[in-house]
């Protein structure tokens, strides 16, 4: 798809496609306006999001969802236990030619697709979470010394269960840093279960369409690219991400006393991306403090570490993000 790096998509054209995704998926999912909103933004954005809640709660068909609403290549990988690094990239296998002489050919394996379910990635081992880590931020794949180069667009939509489920194992941090965003699902309330109910206990099982393909896709997300940002509101993304380390003059109290470690530089960019994109879905090139504030629980709550004292607490990353955006200024003093 390189021809989609020259089309243009303009501010009305990109608001009328990202409106027409959002309504399909709305068709088959239930509530959960924010979870579909950060994940739209990821794949408009061109990152990775992981989602995060027990089962049963809709993630896989959300995904599922967006392979339908998108007219790309969707490719599902279940994670398990003994899912092998070989089973997600590929591998090389011994055939034999037509002249009679054997030589090896390589077999792509899932991961070659534009859209990709990781199912449940945290009940695999970390050799294999690992495998996912090139394509994720290179957007190639390694076999046997030879670099193979992955379709544009390329999305990882991962849902994972709470890591206090049994069988689960925790990411490692390198990886959780390539997520644009770590979105949680919670559970319905009253009126979207009763829904919910409606829509999967009859007979007609509601179904999205095709508005949007992975060329538009693309130019969406380099009209996101080029939307300017004011220098106070990077000023205020750099802030933020700066007091999220503890040992940071910046640091607020909160942070100093239950932060074991702070976001990275990614974090920064995925607070500038994702207010861009938030900004564009309201029909406006400029981007307020309110955008980097409404993405900043999904980009930063995956790249800070709580230490002891803050797991002892019972508290949560997103409690110290909230404690950040009440406490840093929006503008320099």
């Amino acid at each position: 798809m390189s021809e989609a790096a020259t089309q243009e998509i303009g501010l009305e054209q990109f608001g009328e496609i990202a409106r027409n995704i959002e309504a399909e998926v709305a068709k088959v999912i239930v509530g959960q306006h924010e979870v579909v909103r950060s994940t739209v933004i990821c794949v408009l954005a061109g990152g990775h999001a992981l989602l995060e809640g027990v089962p049963g709660l809709g993630k896989t068909m959300l995904i599922r969802t967006l392979g339908d609403v998108l007219d790309l290549r969707f490719s599902r990988i279940q994670f398990t236990p003994d899912l092998m690094p070989a089973d997600i990239v590929g591998t090389d296998i011994l055939e034999e030619t037509e002249d009679g002489r054997r030589e090896f050919r390589f077999q792509p394996g899932p991961i070659f697709a534009n859209l990709i379910l990781a199912d449940e990635i945290n009940r695999a081992t970390p050799k294999t979470q690992s495998a996912m880590l090139e394509a994720m931020q290179e957007k190639t794949v390694t076999v046997a010394g030879r670099r193979y180069d992955l379709d544009m667009p390329f999305f990882v939509l991962a849902t994972q269960n709470p890591l206090e489920m049994e069988g689960t194992y925790p990411l490692p941090e390198a990886q959780l840093d390539r997520f644009l965003f770590k979105v949680n699902v919670r559970f319905p309330s009253v009126g979207d279960l009763v829904k919910i109910l409606d829509r999967t206990t009859g007979v007609d099982t509601p179904r999205a369409g095709n508005v949007a393909d992975g060329v538009q896709v693309i130019g969406m997300g380099q009209l996101a690219l080029s939307a300017p940002i004011p220098s106070h509101v990077s000023e205020y993304v750099a802030r933020i991400v700066v007091a999220t380390h503890p040992e940071s003059p910046e640091s607020t109290q909160m942070l100093r006393d239950y932060a074991r470690y702070g976001a990275s530089p990614r974090g920064a960019q995925a607070l500038i991306i994702g207010a861009k994109i938030n900004a564009l879905l309201e029909g406006r090139f400029n981007v307020s403090f309110d955008d980097v504030a409404g993405v900043a629980p999904a980009a930063l709550r995956h790249r800070i570490l709580l230490n002891f004292e803050g797991q002892a607490e019972g508290l949560s990353t997103d409690d110290l993000i909230a404690d950040v955006l009440k406490t840093v200024p929006k503008r320099a003093n």
